[in-house]
């Protein structure tokens, strides 16, 4: 798969991998999920389809898995999140409508690997994957970052720039193998917890120093489960631990599946010509950071 960057520099391609690791916003494991909605509620199952055109009649039709990871994925948001929006429309230039199920991560996954959806949207690539899947251009960039108390003063420059820093981790995530190492090596101290939120509550408290989550994930987990004046005491730093490539995923069983990936790669790049995916990433910005 080649690697493209997206034109919108600044906010999302702003660094690169300083952690040893192999990153992803999703876990590592293949059937495992990215974080669920901050009420760890999961999404229903069942399928619904964005509607990209007056008269879509005739058009061809993709059904994708979805799921909740917000501000990017939900099925309660407009347009069910920006990642959303763009591959709806990249394929809407190509001349295929889409159709989504929302569903748990681990059966977003399996349904997409047996055929039975014709794909999933997003997942960082990983060999053992593509195994399975073809793999679209990048569609977004996860930025992790190390979230914390303004009053504590944090700076870091690399690994040991941690040692004696509490380490907020939540289980399953890409950074779970590398913390762990690190842990029993007696370079980090980590406490971990099974749901995101906790880490949060945890920094509030004074339990951790400091906690890793993606920019904007971690702007839409606040917003929805803490009061604005909890939300006040949190920064991150603007370093980023890791810029991850999120893409589109597209069952090998299904025949189409290798003219689907091209053509929506295609329609992807129209969008970026156009200047579109640069406007709705903006858009999506600009909706996380209001107070």
């Amino acid at each position: 798969m080649k690697s493209r960057k997206l034109p919108l520099t600044a906010l999302l391609l702003s660094a690169v991998l300083l952690l040893n690791v192999t990153a992803s916003c999703t876990p590592q494991d293949e059937t495992a999920k990215p974080p669920e909605a901050p009420s760890g509620q999961l999404p229903a199952s069942g399928s619904t389809s964005l509607d990209t055109s007056s008269d879509d009649s005739e058009m061809e039709v993709i059904r994708l898995t979805n799921g909740e990871w917000p501000p990017y994925l939900s099925q309660d948001l407009e347009h069910y999140g920006v990642v959303s929006r763009v591959v709806t429309e990249a394929f809407a230039l190509e001349g295929v409508k889409v159709e989504y199920g929302f569903f748990s991560w681990k059966r977003a996954y399996e349904l997409a690997k047996e055929g039975e959806w014709d794909g999933s949207l997003v997942w960082l690539y990983t060999p053992e994957r593509e195994e399975y899947f073809h793999y679209s251009e990048p569609v977004m960039y996860c930025n992790y970052v190390f979230w914390h108390l303004k009053s504590y003063e944090f700076d870091w420059d690399n690994i040991e720039d941690l040692e004696g820093v509490t380490i907020g981790g939540t289980w399953g995530y890409f950074y779970e193998e590398a913390f762990s190492n690190l842990e029993k090596a007696g370079k980090v101290q980590v406490e971990w917890v099974s749901q995101d939120e906790l880490n949060f509550e945890k920094l509030l408290k004074g339990r951790i120093d400091i906690y890793p989550q993606d920019i904007y994930v971690g702007q839409s987990m606040l917003q929805k489960n803490f009061a604005p004046q909890q939300i006040q005491l949190l920064t991150y730093h603007p370093r980023p631990i890791s810029v991850d490539p999120m893409c589109l995923i597209l069952s090998r069983k299904v025949e189409e599946n290798e003219r689907l990936i091209i053509l929506f790669n295609r329609g992807l790049e129209r969008l970026r010509q156009n200047g579109k995916l640069d406007e709705y990433l903006t858009e999506m910005l600009g909706e996380e950071t209001k107070e």
